[in-house]
Order: structure tokens, then C-alpha cells, then sequence
């Protein structure tokens, strides 16, 4: 990787300089800033102490301190590789330094009004949106930015000095380090954001007030914790703008209820329905507002719909089994969904983890000849072949799954909502957790209202005993691809005697089930099936409505056995890939029927599951 571009085209102009020096505004003004944080010291004083005793009571809880994708470990491994090779880390470090000073050289022409002399720049990634205000045009705010992404760039790019790391190692001290640098970003300090500074001047610091307060109401939240609010909680209720989809609860057991849709066309297809979210978070991900629920796109589709809504565990609940996920929740579900309608054969979708699942149940239903009662099957997003499974995988060592169980052995049997909250944040750092920090704390602002991230805030436990078994034998052995290696009612897993046609919808940007890993599960059926890849990541490119026109799907009827080659032969369709699923199962079906009225409620959705534990707050 290059770390210095030539005669950047607008970065370093000297028009850029100018306009910057000459605005009413200096964002490096010290006196400027010295009145603006001089009402704050006093203001400060009771919220620095709250947060103090708050921090100090969490931390004499008892509780061990909880690091989900074992980081310690792999910035201590980094530290080794280092000193081991002292000759080409001290390499390293004159070329970093020799750039270094380059930067350093170029900021001084850029003080004295002289940018024309100024030959290099280190670029932000495109994607990257923490620099996109103009004041890092400023001189020393854009040098502190280029610096920042310089050194960053080297850390990274130190792993290539070291020539007897396996391939495995290289990607977990990758994603380690990179936690690293983004945990040291100058957008998240006072004194290094210049969007923080322009707004602690404007404000007389009253940002910074602000942002204590905010601090002291998510360490309250996490009680001692930081939790951070990542929306307007008070703009969501469930069952009235989230999981507002009419219908009722039509079944329950100790694992699931059943929920059922009320019909909003005078036929439906004559199969029914039934939808398998993941048990990692809510069911209502597929049932958002109105503009974006699937459930309710299905219902007017002319689908009768039931989805399954998950219990949370609680710490009477840490030995449910992954197959009691099968039996309890898809074979009950399906066997419910029968009686209902009186059809012998219907539809299911599964998502995630959820589809993983899913895959085990038809597996054991072919295996005892009752193959039929699924006519077709759609995996949304899920992974059935772990070799290549991401970022998650490159944690799921022996060692780590170890101290996972010993923490749920602690934790009364379950894996706490929160440790799931942590690590999945941590996949997407700079967005879910120090985009925040900036917004809540520094700028002083309250989090917009938005539906995807009070859902993603609302997070379950898991049973001790499932959770061991999915990452044993899914991430860190897995088992799943190999016949006979996994069992169901004591029916050995065999996924390639699955016949079921099959849609398989996978995410360009998904990261927790990266498209090519699901591309190879998908190969491991034996049955029809078509493979779509929706642009976007594991939520927003499956929660796409037609109406929003966002995104594109990509599309391809050629079996190849490289995910690559599959892609370079695809056509691209712009919009929401709801439309094709619902041609493609249409293409399985044998005809309509009046639709079903809701003959047995136990309750209304969206149910008492849902809402028997904490919410977002």
C-alpha cells in the first residue's frame, strides 16, 4: 500500500488555506476556546462524580471483565511478533518516520500561506466519513488527520514484516489492530475534533455538558456499564410503529410463539408461510414500519403468513440444546402451521442463524421421509459451510470458546444480551460505537431516531448449552458441511440429501456471513437453486422494500462452482430483490385459495414474547 499520494487535487490547495484563515471563525484559536470551556470546569464537577462512582460500582460487582473477541490476547501476540523481529520493526519505523516528517514539512508551508509547496497527502478510504467536514481542511486539523491515517497505515501494513504468520493469525491481529487504530482516531477526542471544537466555541461548552449528561444516562443504563444509546428510544413502541403487523398468537411452548397474520387479499397461495428468524435478536427485524416490513409485503403478496417469536432465555433456561431450537421451534412451528391450514406442504424462509437451523430440520425430514412437507426453502443470509466465515470465526479459537463458556458458567448459564451487543458493535467500530462517542458525548447531541438500531439494541441472551454447541461445532469444527457428523433425533445430518428447491439470498457488504462462504453453503444442497446477491450488508440488504429503490440485487442461472466466476457472469437489476423471490416462488406454487381467517388467538401480535424482558430504554 502507498501512503503518500502526489499533488492531491483538493486537499492541499492554497485556496482551501485561505478561505479557512480568512473565516470569522479559527478553530485553532486558544482564547476562543479558553472562554468557551471556562463555564464548563464548574458544571463538570457532579457529573465527573457520578460517572466516577458509577464506573467504581461496576467495577467491585464481582463480575469478571468481559473481552468478547479476546483483543488482549491478540495485541499481546502483535507485541511478540515485534520484539522478535527487532531488525524490521526498526525498519518500519524509519520509513514511518521519514513520511512522518515529509507530513510535517508540508504543514509548515501550509502555515506560512505557502501550500503550493506541499507534495504529499495520505488519503481517507472513500468510505470513510469521519473526515468529510470541511474544517479538517484547516492546516493542523488536516496534518492530525493525515498523520493519524499514516501511522494507522503502517500498523496495518507491519503485519506483511512478519514472514512466519499463518494466514489465520495475520486476520485476527488484523482486526485487532485495527480496533486499535480506530479506538485512536482524532475525531474522538475534544482537542483533535475540530467539528467538537467549532461546537464547544458556538456553544460556550454547553456541548460538553451535554455530552457528561449523556454519559452518566448510558452508564446508568449499563448500570456501571457503558451502554451506549445509539437512537431516540422513546420514538419506538412495540406493537405500534415496530412489529405492528395485525394478527395473533395462534401457538405456544417454552421456546416460541407462533404468530399468525391477519390476510389483506381476498385469495392467498395455496401453500403457507412460515418464517424462521434468527434467535440472536427480535423477529421484528422482518417487520419494521410499515415502508419497510416484510411480513406486511408477504401478506399483500397474498401469503399466509406465521412467524416464530423466540423467549428470551433467562438463567433457567442455560440447557436448551440447538436441537431443541429444531424440534421445539421449526418442527413445531411447521407442525402447528399444518393444522392450521390443513395444507401438507409449506414454504419456509429462514435468516441467519435461523436458517442454519433450518437446514438441520430438513435434513432430519428427509432422512424419516417427510421431505414433502417443505414444497420450497429460502436462506436469508446464512452460513451452512463455516470455512470461510468471516471475522467472527478468526475468535472462536479453543481457547476463546473456553472463557465464552466460563463466562456463561458465571453468568447463571446464558450468554448475556450485553456480550452480544459488545461484539457485534465491535465488527463495525467507527460506525456503532465512536460514531456516538462523537455524536453523544463530545458533540453533545441526542441520537436521531432511527428503527434499525433500537432493534439492533434489543438483543437477547442465549442458553449456555445451544450457544456452546453453535460455535464447537459450527465455527470452530465445522461439522455442519460433513454427512453424518452432526445428529437430529438421532438422525445423522446429511445437508447434501437435501432436495427442496431452494433460494439462497446473500449480502455484498455482509459481515457476519460474508456472500461467498453462504455462496459454498449454498453448493452443498442437492436440490434446485437459484442465488441472489442483494447489495448492502446483513440487515439492510435484506430489509430493502420496493419502494424505497435502494441498492440492486445481482442475478446469474449459471452453476459454477467459484463465487467469483458466478459474479463476473451476473446481471445487475437495480431495486429491492423482494420482486424476484416472489416470481421465483411463484413459480412453485399450485394456485390460490380464499384466504384464511385467524381461527385461534391466544393473543394479539405481536405477543407476550417480545415484550417479557428489557427493552431498549
Amino acid at each position: 500500500m502507498t501512503s503518500t499520494v502526489k499533488n492531491p487535487p483538493d486537499r492541499d490547495s492554497a485556496s482551501d488555506a485561505s478561505s479557512v484563515a480568512s473565516s470569522s471563525f479559527h478553530l485553532s484559536d486558544p482564547v476562543a476556546l479558553a472562554h468557551a470551556l471556562q463555564p464548563v470546569w464548574q458544571k463538570a464537577g457532579p457529573l465527573l462524580s457520578k460517572i466516577y462512582e458509577l464506573v467504581q460500582e461496576h467495577l467491585h460487582d464481582g463480575e469478571e471483565p468481559i473481552d468478547p473477541l479476546n483483543l488482549r490476547e491478540a495485541w499481546s501476540e502483535y507485541l511478540n511478533y515485534a520484539l522478535a523481529q527487532p531488525e524490521k520493526t526498526m525498519a518500519r519505523q524509519f520509513l514511518w518516520w521519514g513520511q512522518f516528517m515529509s507530513l510535517w514539512q508540508d504543514y509548515a508551508f501550509r502555515s506560512l500561506g505557502d501550500a503550493a509547496k506541499a507534495t504529499t497527502n495520505v488519503p481517507s478510504e472513500r468510505e470513510d466519513r469521519r473526515f468529510s467536514s470541511e474544517d479538517w481542511n484547516h492546516p493542523l486539523f488536516d496534518f492530525l488527520r493525515q498523520a493519524y491515517l499514516l501511522t494507522g497505515r503502517h500498523i496495518l501494513e507491519s503485519l506483511n514484516d512478519f514472514d512466519d504468520l499463518d494466514q489465520e493469525a495475520r486476520q485476527r491481529l488484523d482486526f485487532a489492530l485495527r480496533q486499535y487504530i480506530s479506538a485512536l482516531s482524532p475525531t474522538n477526542f475534544l482537542f483533535t475534533n475540530p467539528e467538537v471544537l467549532r461546537k464547544t466555541i458556538e456553544t460556550g461548552g454547553q456541548n460538553l455538558i451535554k455530552g457528561l449528561e449523556n454519559l452518566v444516562h448510558d452508564l446508568e443504563r449499563g448500570h456501571g456499564e457503558l451502554r451506549i444509546s445509539m437512537t431516540d428510544y422513546g420514538a419506538f413502541k412495540i406493537g405500534e410503529n415496530l412489529a405492528a403487523s395485525k394478527g395473533s398468537v395462534v401457538f405456544r411452548n417454552d421456546l416460541i410463539e407462533l404468530l399468525q397474520y391477519t390476510p389483506t387479499t381476498a385469495s392467498v397461495a395455496k401453500e403457507p408461510l412460515l418464517i424462521i428468524p434468527p434467535w440472536i435478536n427480535k423477529y421484528y427485524i422482518l417487520d419494521l414500519g410499515q415502508e419497510k416490513s416484510f411480513v406486511k409485503w408477504l401478506v399483500d403478496q397474498g401469503h399466509t403468513v406465521f412467524m416464530i417469536s423466540w423467549v428470551n432465555p433467562d438463567k433457567t433456561s442455560g440447557q436448551i440444546t440447538f436441537e431443541d431450537y429444531v424440534t421445539k421451534g421449526f418442527l413445531s412451528a411447521l407442525e402447528q402451521v399444518e393444522h392450521l391450514t390443513g395444507e401438507k406442504s409449506t414454504n419456509v424462509i429462514g435468516y441467519c442463524i435461523g436458517g442454519t437451523m433450518v437446514s438441520m430440520g430438513l435434513s432430519y425430514l428427509q432422512s424419516v421421509g417427510e421431505a414433502k412437507r417443505v414444497k420450497t426453502v429460502t436462506f436469508l443470509t446464512t452460513l451452512l459451510d463455516f470455512s470461510d466465515s468471516g471475522e467472527l470465526k478468526l475468535f472462536t479459537t479453543e481457547p476463546q470458546i473456553e472463557l465464552i463458556e466460563h463466562q456463561m458458567k458465571l453468568a447463571g448459564g446464558i450468554l448475556p444480551a450485553a456480550t452480544l451487543r459488545s461484539t457485534f458493535s465491535m465488527l463495525r467500530a467507527n460506525d456503532l460505537i465512536w460514531n456516538f462517542v462523537i455524536n453523544n458525548y463530545l458533540i453533545g447531541k441526542d441520537p436521531f431516531p432511527f428503527d434499525l438500531l433500537y432493534w439492533n439494541d434489543d438483543s437477547t441472551n442465549l442458553p449456555a448449552a445451544m450457544h456452546s454447541y453453535y460455535l464447537r461445532n459450527m465455527y470452530l469444527k465445522n461439522c455442519l458441511k460433513t454427512p453424518g457428523a452432526l445428529e437430529v433425533l438421532e438422525k445423522p445430518v446429511n445437508l447434501g440429501g437435501i432436495r427442496t428447491p431452494a433460494y439462497f439470498l446473500s449480502c455484498k457488504e455482509d459481515h457476519i456471513a460474508p456472500w461467498k462462504a453462504t455462496y459454498a453453503s449454498m453448493r452443498l444442497l442437492s436440490g434446485e437453486k437459484r442465488f441472489v446477491l442483494s447489495g448492502s450488508g446483513h440487515i439492510a440488504g435484506v430489509v430493502n422494500p420496493p419502494t424505497k429503490k435502494k441498492y440492486c440485487y445481482w442475478t446469474s442461472d449459471k452453476k459454477v462452482p467459484n463465487a467469483e466466476v458466478w459474479l463476473r457472469g451476473t446481471k445487475e437489476t437495480q431495486g429491492s430483490w423482494w420482486p424476484d423471490w416472489q416470481k421465483w416462488i411463484e413459480s412453485y406454487s399450485e394456485g390460490q385459495t380464499k384466504a384464511r381467517a385467524i381461527e385461534k388467538s391466544l393473543c394479539a401480535a405481536p405477543g407476550t414474547y417480545i415484550l417479557s424482558h428489557e427493552q431498549p430504554d
